[in-house]
């Protein structure tokens, strides 16, 4: 993936969660992404913090704007890993967020580990 690639995937990507567009969220991720973050275990109460299908994603994104109504991120970098992308980001009660994206090979995200900090 180049810069601009990476650029431009981390803008859409942004675009799509501060209009609240959850289809145009989804569109982002493969059928069978693998979605891991500490948000999981709180709005869906699963301990593994695991979410996986991009059916069971659009539940789990579905409450997660639901619960945060104001929700706009900030974007701040795009490290470029091989096949993969980190996004690191002002996300929801002023946290920030690294959220590192591994892509299949027809450019969904397959895999997300997502990681926050007070700032």
């Amino acid at each position: 993936m180049t810069e601009e690639q990476a650029r431009h995937f981390a803008e859409v990507w942004m675009s799509a969660w501060n209009s609240h567009d959850l289809d145009a969220i989804l569109n982002h991720y493969a059928p069978d992404v693998e979605f891991v973050s500490p948000f999981v275990q709180k709005l869906f109460g699963d301990s593994s913090g695991t979410v996986r299908g991009r059916e069971r994603l659009k539940e789990y994104f579905r409450n997660g704007l639901q619960a945060y109504p104001l929700l706009r991120f900030e974007l701040r970098r795009v490290l470029i890993g091989v096949g993969s992308i980190t996004l690191y980001y002002l996300s929801v009660n002023g946290l920030l967020a690294a959220e590192t994206m591994v892509f299949d090979r027809a450019g969904l995200v397959r895999e997300v580990r997502v990681h926050y900090c007070k700032p």
